[in-house]
C-alpha cells in the first residue's frame, strides 16, 4: 500500500507517541509499504527507506507542541489539515493511517478518497484531560468522549497499545476490528560497550560501586515523580550511598524539578541528565542498579517498561493498571503508590542481590520471548490485512 499517515506530534522527539510512530513506520516499510507522513513543523529529521515526511507550516508565536492537549494544537492541527489536503490532491493513496486526534482529519479524508482508515489509538482522548490536568470541564469531556466514539466507529481498523484501550474500544463498538500492538518493537540498538557504561558513570561522578536508581522518560505530572522524590527521602536515610539518576525532561521541566527536590530536601542524592538522544538510553540502563517507574495516573503502559524489561535490570513500579497489564511479581517488584512502600521496593532490590537478579533475569526472558520484533511485525501485518479485507455490506455504511 501507499499510505498517507497523519501524526499531530513533533516528529521525531524522544518521547512516547513519536517513538511509537517511528516504529510503526519502520514495520510498515519493512513489510513493503510506503508511507507519506504529514506531521508538525517541529522535531528531528528522520531518514528511512519508503518514508517521506511533509511538515505543516508553523503558526505565528508557536515554538513547540507540549505533550497532551494544549491551545497550541488548534492552529497546528488546522495547518496540518491544509497540508493533508494538499497531499491528497497531488498523490493517490490506498489507505489513511492516523494517530491520536489526527484521526479526526483522517476519517474525513479517507471518506473523501473512499479508502479505508486505520486509527492508531495511543490513549483515550477524554482520559488525556485528566492525565495532563488540562481541564475538569464536563462539557469538554463530553466533547472528547463523542469525538472518540466517532473515530472508533468510522475507522476500518483500530490499533491499540494496551489491553485497557482494547476494552475501551469494545465498550464503544464490540464489532470493531481491533489489533493490539504493544509499544515493544524489540531492540533497535547495538549492544552497549563497557566503555559507554563507564562513560555514563564518569559523567555524573559515580564510582563503579555506587548504587544507581534510574528513571527514564518525560517529567510530566502523571509520571509520579512526586512519589519518587518522597520515596527517595526514605531510601537515602537507609542507604546514603544511593544516587537517583533521571534521564528526560525539557530544560524548564528539569529546573522546576530541581526546585521541588530542594524543597523536599533530596537534591543531594539526585542527578538530572535532562533529555537525551534515544541511542544513549541503553548505556544509562546498563549503568543502573535498579530501574523505577513511579507512574501514578493513567492506564496506558509506559513505553519505557519494554526497554526496562530488555535490560535485565530489576524494575520497581507501582501496582497500578498502567503497569500490571505487562508486569507481575515474577518480573518486577510492584509496590503500593505510597512513598514508604515505593522506598521499600527500591531498598529490597538494592539490598538483596538474589531478588534483583531473579526478577531482572525473568524480565529479560519475558522480553526475549513475548516482546520481539518478529511478533511486532506480525501484528502489524495482521492490521494491514484487516485494513484491506472487504467489509460486509452492513458494516460498509457511512457512519455519519
Amino acid at each position: 500500500m501507499h499510505i498517507l499517515m497523519i501524526a499531530p506530534e513533533p516528529f521525531f522527539e524522544p518521547r512516547g507517541t513519536p517513538f511509537s510512530e517511528y516504529h510503526r513506520i519502520r514495520a510498515l516499510t519493512d513489510l513493503g509499504h510506503t508511507v507519506d507522513l504529514v506531521t508538525y513543523p517541529f522535531g528531528q529529521d528522520v531518514s528511512m527507506p519508503g518514508l517521506r515526511v511533509f511538515r505543516c507550516a508553523r503558526p505565528p508565536l508557536v515554538r513547540h507542541a507540549r505533550i497532551g492537549p494544549s491551545a497550541a494544537k488548534l492552529p497546528l492541527d488546522a495547518l496540518l489539515t491544509i497540508t493533508v489536503v494538499r497531499r491528497v490532491f497531488r498523490e493517490r493513496y490506498d489507505a489513511v493511517h492516523s494517530h491520536e486526534e489526527g484521526a479526526l482529519i483522517g476519517i474525513t479524508i479517507a471518506a473523501m478518497l473512499r479508502v479505508p482508515h486505520l486509527y492508531d489509538m495511543h490513549s483515550s482522548l477524554p482520559q488525556q484531560l485528566t492525565n495532563f490536568a488540562f481541564s475538569r470541564s464536563r462539557v469538554l469531556r463530553r466533547i472528547f468522549t463523542g469525538v472518540e466514539r466517532l473515530l472508533i466507529r468510522a475507522s476500518r481498523v483500530i490499533i491499540v497499545i494496551c489491553p485497557h484501550l482494547a476494552e475501551t474500544v469494545r465498550a464503544i463498538a464490540p464489532e470493531a476490528e481491533t489489533v493490539l500492538i504493544e509499544n515493544a518493537p524489540g531492540p533497535t540498538d547495538a549492544p552497549v560497550s563497557p566503555e559507554a557504561v563507564a562513560a555514563v558513570r564518569r559523567e555524573f561522578g559515580l564510582t563503579p560501586s555506587t548504587p544507581v536508581v534510574l528513571y527514564t522518560g518525560t517529567l510530566e505530572a502523571y509520571q509520579g515523580l512526586d512519589l519518587l522524590l518522597a520515596a527517595a527521602r526514605h531510601v537515602a536515610a537507609a542507604r546514603p550511598d544511593v544516587r537517583f539518576l533521571l534521564a528526560g525532561g525539557k530544560p524548564d521541566q528539569v529546573e522546576q524539578l530541581r526546585l521541588q527536590m530542594r524543597a523536599a530536601g533530596v537534591e543531594p542524592v539526585f542527578l538530572l541528565a535532562g533529555q537525551r538522544p534515544a541511542p544513549e538510553i541503553p548505556a544509562f540502563l546498563e549503568a543502573a542498579t535498579a530501574l523505577v517507574s513511579p507512574r501514578s495516573r493513567g492506564t496506558n503502559t509506559p513505553l519505557k517498561i519494554y526497554q526496562y524489561l530488555r535490560s535485565g535490570r530489576p524494575i520497581v513500579a507501582t501496582r497500578l493498571l498502567t503497569h500490571t497489564q505487562v508486569l507481575n511479581d515474577d518480573v518486577a517488584v510492584l509496590t503500593e503508590p505510597t512513598p514508604e512502600d515505593f522506598a521499600r521496593g527500591i531498598l529490597a532490590v538494592l539490598n538483596d542481590a538474589s531478588l534483583a537478579g531473579g526478577v531482572g533475569g525473568r524480565a529479560r526472558d519475558l522480553a526475549e520471548t513475548k516482546y520481539t520484533y518478529a511478533a511486532y511485525l506480525e501484528r502489524t501485518r495482521d492490521a494491514c490485512a484487516r485494513l484491506l479485507r472487504p467489509q460486509a455490506p452492513e458494516l460498509a455504511k457511512d457512519p455519519a
